[in-house]
Formats: C-alpha cells, sequence, structure tokens
C-alpha cells in the first residue's frame, strides 16, 4: 500500500519519465522503498520466471538491469505458467508473492494458485531466494494477484480467487495476515462483478491495489477480459471503518480508467502506485497500444509498463483520467 506518509525527495537532475516505461512487462508493480531505491517486478511474456530491477530514479527502471530471482520448476504445481509477481519487506524479510500452474497442457495450466519465495539476505538483488510455501487460501480453487499492506498496525493480504458457488472468474478478497501466507481470520469477500464493465468476456475482478489518503483506504482493481475490454475499477473506505466489513467498502459504478482510443491506448490495468520525484502519487499500469490481438490476449506480449501522475478532486477522491499517449509524459 502507498500509505499517506511517504514524503517527496530530492528531484534534482531527475530524467524524464517516457511511456512506456518498460516494455514487455505486464501486471507491474513498482515501488519506492525506504533504501531510497525505485523497484519493480511484473509478469514476464514468456510466463517462466521471477525478475526484479531497480533504479535510483523512477525513469530510470526503464534502463535498469533486470535479475532472474527464480526460474519455474521442472514438475510440479509450478512448473507452468508464473503470473503476477509482487515484492513486499514483511516482517524484516524480502517476501515475493506469485501465482503459478502446472505444465503440460490441458486445463491444469490455468490450475492458478499463490505461492511466495523469499530471500535470504538483506539485498533482494543479490540475495538467494528460495520457495517460502504456498498460500493458505480459503478454497482450494483459482486464487492470483495477492497483494499486502498495513493498516492501522495490522499487515492484510487482498488477493482474487474464484469462489465455490459462485458462478464468476474471481472476486476480491480480504483478510488479516498471521503470516506471510497463513491467514489469521476468515477472509471478507469485498467485490463480485456484477456491473457490465466488469463481465466483458470474462467476470472479473482481480489485481487490487492499495492506497491511502485523504482519510481513506482506495483499493483499485481490473475487470473484464484482457484484451481492450480491459479496466479499472475502485473500492473506497473511510480510514477508520472496519475494512473486514464489506458494507465498509462503496464501488464506483463506472470505470476509474479505461481504453482511450484517442491517445492509442488500450487495456489499461493491472496497477500498482508509486511516488515521482516531487512526491506526486503516480499510477502504474500495463496497456498496450494496439486494440486489435490475433489469438489469446493472454499470449500477446505487448502489455507495457505505463506510469502517469494522479491528481484528486476537491472531495479528496482520486482522478486518474484517461491514459496517456505514448512519449514524454505532459507535466
Amino acid at each position: 500500500m502507498l500509505a499517506a506518509t511517504d514524503l517527496a525527495f530530492s528531484a534534482e537532475n531527475d530524467p524524464p519519465l517516457i511511456n512506456p516505461l518498460v516494455r514487455q512487462r505486464a501486471d507491474a508493480q513498482v515501488f519506492r522503498h525506504d533504501d531510497g531505491w525505485y523497484y519493480m517486478t511484473g509478469s514476464v511474456p514468456e510466463y517462466d520466471r521471477l525478475v526484479l530491477r531497480r533504479s535510483r530514479t523512477l525513469a530510470g527502471l526503464s534502463v535498469a538491469p533486470e535479475t532472474v530471482l527464480w526460474r519455474h520448476e521442472t514438475s510440479g504445481p509450478r512448473s507452468g505458467f508464473i503470473w503476477a509477481p509482487e515484492l513486499h519487506r514483511i516482517d524484516g524479510r524480502w517476501i515475493m508473492y506469485f501465482a503459478a500452474s502446472p505444465s503440460g497442457g490441458g486445463g491444469d495450466v490455468f490450475r492458478i494458485r499463490t505461492y511466495a519465495i523469499a530471500c535470504d539476505g538483506t539485498d533482494p538483488m543479490t540475495g538467494s531466494w528460495s520457495v517460502l510455501g504456498a498460500f493458505r487460501a480459503p478454497w482450494d480453487s483459482f486464487n492470483l494477484d495477492s497483494t499486502s499492506f498495513v493498516h492501522r498496525g495490522t499487515r492484510y493480504l487482498a488477493w482474487a480467487q474464484r469462489e465455490p458457488g459462485i458462478e464468476t472468474n474471481s472476486n476480491l478478497y480480504l483478510a488479516p495476515l498471521a503470516t506471510p501466507l497463513t491467514l489469521a481470520a476468515k477472509p471478507a469477500r469485498l467485490s463480485i462483478p456484477t456491473l457490465d464493465w466488469e463481465v466483458q468476456g470474462y467476470k472479473v475482478n482481480e489485481a487490487p491495489a492499495v492506497l491511502a489518503r485523504n482519510g481513506r483506504l482506495f483499493m483499485t482493481y481490473s475487470a473484464s477480459a484482457t484484451d481492450a475490454r480491459y479496466c479499472m475499477g475502485m473500492l473506497t473506505a473511510r480510514d477508520d471503518a472496519d475494512i473486514l466489513d464489506p458494507a465498509s467498502w462503496s464501488k464506483s459504478p463506472r470505470p476509474v480508467f479505461r481504453t482511450c482510443p484517442e491517445h492509442g491506448i488500450y487495456g489499461p490495468g493491472h496497477n500498482s502506485f508509486t511516488v515521482d520525484a516531487h512526491g506526486r502519487d503516480m499510477l502504474v499500469f500495463h496497456a498496450r497500444d494496439y486494440e486489435t490481438i490475433v489469438g489469446d490476449p493472454l499470449f500477446d506480449p505487448n502489455r507495457h509498463t505505463r506510469v502517469q501522475p494522479i491528481r484528486y478532486g476537491d472531495d479528496g477522491v482520486p482522478d486518474f483520467g484517461v491514459p496517456v499517449a505514448n512519449g514524454p509524459l505532459p507535466t
């Protein structure tokens, strides 16, 4: 979660931002850690490895060397697709969540479950990484896109999962954590895809990301199929509310971020949040710069990582605007 205590830092000699920030990196997570580095991970087109890069500047991520932390295994439940990694510092240890499936073809390649790897050192770029284990999800069903955040002293996990008995592809869930892979309480189901823009192609709510600002928690998420119909929604709760009570959250009736044909940007989603050199809140997301896709959208490699500033309305609610066109970021 990007918390309200994040501070601005020196913008001196910071290079300009140009979109796409990083090509062929989907599901991107970018954050500025308190060690002064920007870290970035994301899905690679081959879906076969977990990667990490870092830079002293946000723009520098575009050319920063990338380290392979871990590769999928030769057999078993983590031998197929590797999706949607997220890096977190939990209890003094670097943890990376990711989703994986078995290899071998057939329906098993979409037997997606959540796992984590852990680093044995203080530097995630140079430490040794190994499998920590599997997320103990409430059901043995499709689940992915785990993100973790601390709110009022409690660490939470938010994720997407298919719940038995509900005919959707994935819903959004939230629970406190006992360990990085174990829940401390029964999860709350925060959102089911029911609105027309959430069920285009597939009935999807996925990829939660949390921003704490202006006395509220804003949880963005992505909806519908991963083509040009992919878009972002948002849930909102008061900072002092019981965030495990689904009634504390209100859902935006319309997408808060969606395809912009005028700028040539299609299917924006699976976002994260960071700050730029001036301390401005920044939206990080992936999108394509063309609409027509041949074959399965998941195997089209050109979901590129992009960034742009977030503005706030008079009511303190983030206004994401529309995806900006390729090229230098407008000031």
